[in-house]
């Protein structure tokens, strides 16, 4: 499949960018490059491929879901500027 500068110019405009009209030649030819590596691609035998949905196959490794630290509240309450019922009191920042 090839690409010709008309079509790029009009690909360009739908998608609000602007090319130099010096670059087109090249952004043509470099669009066509990736067309052929495409077409590459396209063209493996995939028949007996399953497709993956990752291709590390891997898992993560997950912790236990334990509490490793004790109840700290009063602690850091203690040095809040402004506590109320166990709530840290801020600011009225909306009206």
């Amino acid at each position: 499949m090839t690409i010709e500068q008309d079509e790029i110019e009009k690909i360009a405009a739908l998608a609000r960018i602007r090319i130099d009209a010096g670059q087109i030649g090249e952004v043509t030819r470099r669009i066509d490059a990736i067309l052929a590596m495409v077409e590459q691609l396209q063209a493996a035998d995939t028949s007996g491929v399953e497709p993956m949905a990752n291709p590390l196959d891997a898992t993560q490794a997950l912790r236990p879901d334990e509490v490793t630290e004790g109840n700290q509240r009063d602690a850091f309450q203690a040095i809040a500027p402004a506590v109320e019922d166990g709530l840290y009191l801020v600011p009225r920042v909306i009206d």
